[in-house]
């Protein structure tokens, strides 16, 4: 009996080792992951057609949320934002227009007014389908901090051609990463006009 009285007294002790190197591991692990998760990468599942075909409907990706801090969007970056009509909300589409900028959709084309295209620019969208159309007749003057976004399935999508621009605070980030389905893992750049 004493025997094992010499062997519990080393058991609890290994145990409580044990529990509190594991305590140590989850504290750190939170430590490092809760800051990456909630203040440079998130994830976002795409749901519905509007982005289709450069994103389908349960693509799951990782959305870049500390370069907007340190530069500006881009035109051609998709990015994920609240839902101006109801902020809890989350959409992605892509820029097409930027802060100053005039945009005017008319004729299935979508045209830039700025100071180095002061007549209009037609944009050069070549991540539509060939068939894809832009309805629309509008003209929407952009403040300094509004985004004019478009989802890329212009018949399925509902855009600031119906709601308006996005203005920047509401921009979560850039899509940088399509981690699923894993045949088509990539990582997503911008656009070049």
């Amino acid at each position: 009996m004493t025997e094992e009285n010499n062997q519990n007294p080393t058991s609890k002790n290994e145990l409580l080792a044990f529990g509190w190197e594991t305590i140590k591991v989850v504290v750190i692990s939170l430590a490092i992951i809760l800051p990456i998760r909630y203040y440079l990468v998130q994830p976002f599942f795409v749901k519905g057609a509007s982005m289709e075909p450069s994103f389908e409907d349960g693509d799951y990706l990782l959305i870049d949320e500390i370069s907007y801090r340190f530069s500006e969007p881009s035109r051609g970056d998709v990015i994920v934002f609240r839902y101006p009509e109801d902020r809890s909300q989350f959409f992605i589409k892509r820029i097409v227009g930027l802060p100053g900028e005039t945009i005017e959709v008319k004729n299935n084309k979508v045209i830039i007014y700025n100071t180095e295209n002061s007549d209009g620019n037609v944009l050069a969208e070549s991540y539509l389908d060939s068939n894809q159309e832009t309805p629309g007749n509008m003209l929407a003057r952009l403040d300094d901090n509004e985004y004019f976004v478009l989802g890329d399935n212009r018949l399925a999508s509902s855009d600031s051609r119906r709601w308006g621009p996005v203005a920047k605070t509401l921009i979560t980030g850039k899509v940088f990463l399509r981690a699923w389905p894993f045949g088509r893992f990539d990582k997503i750049e911008g656009v070049m006009y």
